[in-house]
């Protein structure tokens, strides 16, 4: 839906909440995206962001989760001078200190990638910024998975159809 994005980020910006990180992507449930918003506040506050949420046209269902209810990742990109990271000497060092990878090398720049929390990512970067310094870096925003067995998504999308069927089936014998 055009503008959903915007009628969510208001509601954060009116409660003077800034938005952390922002991820949208496809859910395992065909045609319903997941919009991962992270921010810092209360439960209060967010109980009430989240019910404002649930009342836009064209959001299924909205849920709050902190960070132990959570597996969570962030992807951060460091964009390099290759003849600096060659002259460390040591460079498979810091790759496998990190857990990080190669993704790309020119004679030029040499783009590395790491996966983890947010502070691991940090950590990386300020070690590459002393040593050598960075020529570009970009961080994605948080995508995490709740520890549940089931998507609380998913169950509730049954019971829906499941009653929209029992209704169908129902209005099919009295005709």
């Amino acid at each position: 839906m055009v503008g959903l994005l915007n009628q969510v980020t208001i509601i954060f910006t009116r409660r003077g909440l800034n938005i952390e990180t922002l991820s949208v992507s496809p859910s395992a449930i065909a045609g319903i995206h997941k919009f991962t918003i992270t921010t810092l506040s209360d439960q209060e506050m967010i109980e009430k962001v989240v019910k404002q949420i649930d009342k836009r046209v064209g959001i299924v269902k909205s849920y709050y989760h902190t960070d132990k209810d959570l597996i969570h990742q962030e992807i951060a990109l460091y964009k390099l001078s290759t003849q600096k990271l060659l002259s460390l000497g040591s460079i498979e060092d810091i790759i496998r200190r990190y857990n990080a990878r190669i993704l790309d090398m020119t004679d030029v720049w040499t783009v590395l990638e790491k996966t983890g929390h947010h502070d691991d990512t940090q950590a990386l970067f300020e070690e590459l910024k002393e040593k050598i310094g960075v020529l570009q870096f970009i961080r994605s925003g948080r995508v995490s998975i709740t520890k549940s067995n089931v998507e609380r998504l998913s169950d509730m999308l049954a019971a829906i159809e499941e009653k929209i069927n029992n209704n169908t089936k129902c209005s099919e014998r009295t005709t």
